[in-house]
């Protein structure tokens, strides 16, 4: 059988990759701590699984390809609770925010065009440019500057002739980096002196410790036919399942054509849309004790990784993942061994090699994401896992070659 060239370039997520040997250590006993993907352990709001409960469905057809009208509207009534006025005919809901990544690139790109992206990035924006036949042209953010964007003239160095559009994640997801005004106005300078496309994803919006908070691309209306905003669902209310986001642009072309990417796949998750429109009217006091849980969080994972020798990491100020670099050669090597050779009191734990959320070859091999996801008491245990292993491996020194 020959396979296309997508088929075979398209990358492993880093995310999931390494499940089969983690699947191996439970299978042999091991209790595993999940920092490889955020998925949230917050309750879903119960709100949602009302909603389902009264809902009395006798058959489950197909919503409208745009969205249900009343999950729209909610929509609608949330953007303009933050200051964000979005009329029912400028968004599609999609199946989550992976879709509105999908349509929104497949809108603006054709095969063979490229997307500028920081990095480290969510190692997913790699898989849809592969699907679509794109390239990611990468511009390196360092975490000794925060992750902060690099300066205006350094991005202006890598666009060419072909790149249509610039990806980011504000909150980011992995560095946790919020970015300041001055850092989103370069964007917006260049996406109009560029002819370029801005896509800005912003599913981490309420996770933010930090005092100054997001800014959404669909606050600078100089811009407005030139931005994209992608949302989701998933892990604002901890509904990764149900599947729910939706694309907002005050470009009619833009939505005409993900309308008719829409219709090719017929319709966004139904169920999803209904328990979507319960959550949306949840209050904004909703996230009060969630944000100071992940606070919380964030600081065990910090005061761990700060005392094990040769980390290298910065404070997250958003969403719920941070980027470290650790005293090994190959990141990976150490997390599969983790997996497979390692145990604490017959508990390991899993992370995400960071050199996947890199485009550059041979960056990022020394680093992983850990998604801080999990309660205080079993974090502290599974950074324990962590700092022991990584002794343990430093004085083995075992041959990258030889994990894998």
């Amino acid at each position: 059988m020959h396979l296309s060239n997508r088929a075979r370039l398209a990358p492993a997520s880093p995310i999931r990759k390494l499940v089969p040997l983690a699947d191996q250590a439970k299978s042999r006993g091991i209790r595993v701590f999940h920092l490889n993907i955020g998925q949230p352990d917050i309750p879903t709001p119960p709100v949602m699984w009302e909603a389902l409960a009264q809902a009395n469905i006798e058959v489950l057809s197909y919503s409208p390809s745009d969205g249900i009208a009343e999950f729209r509207k909610a929509l609608v009534q949330y953007y303009h609770r933050h200051e964000l006025p979005v009329k029912p005919d400028q968004l599609v809901v999609t199946t989550a925010g992976s879709e509105a990544i999908l349509f929104a690139l497949a809108a603006v790109c054709d095969p063979g065009d490229e997307v500028l992206v920081s990095e480290p990035f969510y190692a997913n924006y790699s898989g849809y440019a592969a699907l679509l036949g794109l390239r990611v042209t990468p511009v390196t953010a360092r975490p000794e500057d925060g992750y902060a964007l690099p300066p205006q003239a350094i991005l202006e160095k890598k666009i060419g002739p072909r790149t249509k559009a610039i990806l980011f994640c504000n909150p980011c997801n992995p560095t946790g980096r919020v970015y300041k005004r001055q850092e989103i106005e370069t964007l917006v300078a260049l996406a109009r002196e560029r002819n370029l496309t801005l896509i800005s994803d912003e599913v981490y919006r309420e996770f933010c410790y930090a005092s100054d908070k997001p800014i959404s691309i669909l606050s600078f209306p100089e811009i407005a036919e030139r931005a994209v905003m992608v949302d989701s669902l998933s892990k604002r209310f901890s509904v990764c399942g149900a599947r729910i986001g939706c694309l907002v642009s005050r470009n009619p072309e833009l939505i005409a054509a993900a309308m008719k990417f829409a219709q090719a796949r017929l319709s966004p998750p139904t169920l999803g849309q209904l328990m979507g429109t319960a959550a949306l009217q949840l209050p904004p006091s909703y996230f009060d004790g969630i944000i100071e849980e992940y606070r919380r969080r964030r600081d065990v994972v910090m005061e761990e990784l700060r005392k094990m020798p040769g980390v290298v990491c910065h404070e997250p100020q958003g969403a719920f993942y941070v980027m470290a670099k650790l005293p090994v050669e190959d990141a990976e090597a150490f997390v599969r061994w983790l997996l497979t050779d390692f145990q604490v009191d017959g508990e390991t734990t899993m992370m995400a090699p960071g050199d996947g959320f890199y485009a550059t070859p041979g960056a990022g091999t020394s680093e992983v994401r850990i998604a801080y996801v999990l309660k205080e008491q079993k974090l502290r245990r599974a950074m324990n896992v962590v700092s022991q292993g990584l002794e343990l491996y430093a004085e083995a020194r075992i041959p990258s070659d030889q994990t894998r």
